[in-house]
């Protein structure tokens, strides 16, 4: 059996999120794409799923979307910063201010929602 004490580092969790937020992006697209179609046929039908999305779970939702873009906005720069300038002690401090500006970006969006 392999250690797993690599799990246990921050780089290990950043690269979770970021895979992980990907690939929940991804599965969203299509929602995205049937709203949008919603729209170009129906204006009686776009008003309401819009006023679907009123609802507190709804608003919660794109609190969550928000997050999930922040976070792998931040997760593919901290990437490309790893891609250039290689990896450093202080790197665990990056993806600490990264997943902290994602949380930001996200209860930002939250407190802004009507």
């Amino acid at each position: 059996m392999k250690p797993r004490g690599h799990r246990n580092h921050a780089h290990y969790w950043a690269f979770v999120l970021h895979r992980v937020s990907g690939l929940l992006l991804a599965l969203f697209i299509p929602v995205h794409f049937y709203v949008l179609g919603m729209a170009i046929e129906s204006a009686t039908r776009l008003d309401g799923f819009l006023s679907w999305t009123n609802t507190p779970l709804v608003k919660l939702a794109e609190t969550m979307l928000v997050v999930l873009l922040a976070a792998h906005l931040t997760g593919g720069l901290r990437l490309m910063a790893l891609e250039f300038f290689g990896t450093r002690e202080s790197s665990k401090t990056a993806v600490a201010i990264g997943t902290g500006i994602a949380l930001v970006v996200g209860l930002t969006f939250l407190l802004n929602v009507r």
